[in-house]
């Protein structure tokens, strides 16, 4: 887990000491490349049977989770002052920059959801859990699995800047939601789709918010 930390510090430093710089994409793939190195070695290792199994409701979980959780921001969002209008990005002459499809798309909806499900629930939920449970039994190895991991999720995301409560909260109901799917179902698919819905109906939202205005 060293290269996690040194991707945690590494991507805190550039927002600090860069924030125009780390504060957009750089810190983000800085703290993804220290997630890398224990991903590839515990997959490389071992993994439980089940967790790459997929099942369609999988997809269901996704959506219908993802879709929720994304409702219950937006509800934050307005009870922590914001307008509730839709979300935009910026436009150079009318039109989305050049790299938008990486930036705020790809990235966000794709890469970074995948790399951080399999950290943070593929390889640190199994550990602790895996762990805890021969000195203290499943049930107290689930909650104590659960709370570590999102909160180091919470952490993690709050790196890159400044982070509200509402946007805390969210974090921490994401980081539970996905935690706990895996948790129950033993796959790993469902966390991953929801995190994805969850982002990617930003994109969508922003979108429109672009085009309206």
């Amino acid at each position: 887990m060293l290269s996690f930390g040194a991707g945690i510090l590494g991507s805190s430093a550039l927002s600090t000491l860069a924030p125009t710089l780390g504060g957009g994409l750089i810190a983000p793939l800085v703290m993804w490349a220290g997630m890398l190195v224990p991903i590839v070695l515990a997959f490389s290792r071992s993994r439980p049977r089940m967790l790459l199994r997929f099942r369609w409701v999988d997809l269901l979980y996704g959506v219908v989770l993802g879709g929720a959780l994304r409702v219950v921001q937006g509800w934050l969002d307005v009870a922590a002052g914001a307008s509730g209008a839709f979300p935009s990005y910026p436009t150079v002459n009318g039109s989305l920059t050049p790299d938008w499809w990486f930036t705020e798309a790809l990235t966000p909806v794709i890469i970074g959801p995948t790399i951080e499900e399999l950290f943070f629930r593929g390889v640190l939920l199994v550990a602790i859990f895996t762990v805890v449970r021969r000195a203290f039994g499943k049930g107290f190895a689930a909650f104590i699995a659960l709370v570590v991991t999102t909160g180091v999720f919470v952490l993690a995301h709050g790196i890159s800047g400044a982070v509200g409560w509402d946007d805390a909260v969210v974090f921490t109901l994401v980081g539970l939601v996905v935690g706990l799917l895996v948790l129950l179902t033993g796959r790993i698919w469902g966390a991953l789709l929801v995190h994805m819905v969850f982002n990617g109906t930003y994109v969508l939202l922003a979108l429109t918010g672009t085009l309206l205005a």
